[in-house]
This record gives structure tokens, C-alpha cells and sequence, in this order.
């Protein structure tokens, strides 16, 4: 017997898609294997698991907002051989998400900083962590914005509940008031209550961001 014509629209109305679209073959496997009744359930009651969460992943790496997919697996350590890669494994278990400790990517240009910020940014999704990748002169023109619509300090707030806020290309041009101040207003807000990832190519490594930081030295 196929269950699923009568299962459908209850399915549908209760939104379980998962079962809904491993119903047949759950059913057909169940028959063959004699399952008993207990077991067809939970493997129905796992991919509706599986469903949402892989749901609730696209929608973080949507809102992430990442210029392209990088992941650490894609990461080409051996062309820095001097890089900690003992540190950058350390941070993709996301202890520092829990710590709340900001991280300082520091290199010239070409090493990576960006990848391996978003590399890091993907594994933090991995793991259910809300994630926001944004360049610095993207994030200063956004708090300028917000400043001329009156919503400066909404926009603050939203951005400092990020979880995880991935700000690259700090030092790339120079800040101007009101920027030096609203970047400088938004890591004192996130200082011990977010995690923040910081790129730069700056040799003395972010000088204007004031606080303690893992640091990765990015040498060819």
C-alpha cells in the first residue's frame, strides 16, 4: 500500500517536507527491510531533521553575505608555509565564538586574509552561528546611512548582536570622521559580548582597533 496520497496534505499542512519527500522510499525500505514500526519513524522523524537544518543553513550563508563560496577545505596552506596552522584549526573549531575573542587576519595583499576570514565565517555557520561578512568601507557607509535616516543607533545594536561579524579590508583606505568613530563605537559595543574577525594588510596589524586579539600572520 502507498501511504502517500492520503499522507500528503496532512504533511503538507503540518510542513514536514522531509518526510514528505523521503516517504516512498522510507516506506519501500520499511517493507523490505521489515522495520519495525518504531525504526520507519525514526528514519522519517531524521530527514525531517536533516531537511530543516540544512534550511536553516542556506538561509545563515544567505545572510552571511559572502563575496563567494571559501571554505577551509579549499584553503591552500601550502603556499604558506609559515602560516599557524595549528591556530587556524584551533579557530575553526569556533572556541573563540564561545570565548568571544576577536580575531586580526594580518598580511599583504594576495595572501588569502579574505578566504581564510570566510573560510572561518562558513565554519562558524557550520557549526549554528549567525554570521555577517562585510567590508570595512561597506560597514562605515551603512552606519553613515543609517546616521542620515536616523536610525543610527538601531543600526548599532543590530550590528553588535551579530554573533560573528567578519569586517575585511580594515586599513585599506583611510577613516574620516564620523567613520573612525562609528567603527570604533561598533567594537567597543561587541568588545566580550560578540566574536569579530577583522582583515588587514596593515604591517603594524590594525593599530586603531583597540583590544586583545588572536592574531594570524599571513607570510608568503
Amino acid at each position: 500500500m502507498n501511504p502517500l496520497p492520503e499522507l500528503v496534505p496532512y504533511l503538507k499542512q503540518l510542513r514536514l517536507s522531509g518526510i514528505l519527500d523521503s516517504l516512498e522510499a522510507r516506506n519501500r525500505q520499511a517493507l523490505d527491510g521489515k522495520l519495525a514500526y518504531t525504526e520507519f519513524l525514526g528514519l522519517l522523524i531524521q530527514d525531517e531533521v536533516a531537511r530543516r537544518e540544512q534550511k536553516k543553513f542556506a538561509l545563515r550563508l544567505r545572510r552571511a553575505a559572502f563575496r563567494a563560496s571559501k571554505t577551509l577545505e579549499q584553503f591552500d596552506f601550502e603556499r604558506l608555509p609559515q602560516l599557524n596552522r595549528a591556530l587556524v584549526h584551533e579557530l575553526a573549531t569556533g572556541r573563540y565564538l564561545d570565548e568571544r575573542v576577536p580575531v586580526l587576519i594580518v598580511g599583504p595583499c594576495g595572501t588569502g586574509k579574505s578566504h581564510l576570514a570566510q573560510a572561518l565565517g562558513h565554519c562558524a555557520i557550520r557549526q549554528g552561528v549567525d554570521v555577517l561578512f562585510t567590508t570595512c568601507a561597506q560597514l562605515v557607509a551603512t552606519l553613515n546611512a543609517a546616521r542620515a535616516t536616523g536610525s543610527y543607533e538601531r543600526k548599532l545594536t543590530s550590528l553588535a548582536r551579530v554573533p560573528l561579524l567578519v569586517i575585511d579590508d580594515f586599513g585599506l583606505k583611510p577613516l574620516r570622521p564620523p567613520a573612525d568613530e562609528d567603527l570604533h563605537d561598533l567594537i567597543a559595543e561587541r568588545y566580550e559580548t560578540a566574536a569579530t574577525i577583522v582583515t588587514s594588510n596593515l604591517k603594524c596589524g590594525a593599530p586603531h582597533l583597540r583590544f586583545n586579539a588572536a592574531k594570524v600572520f599571513m607570510r608568503c
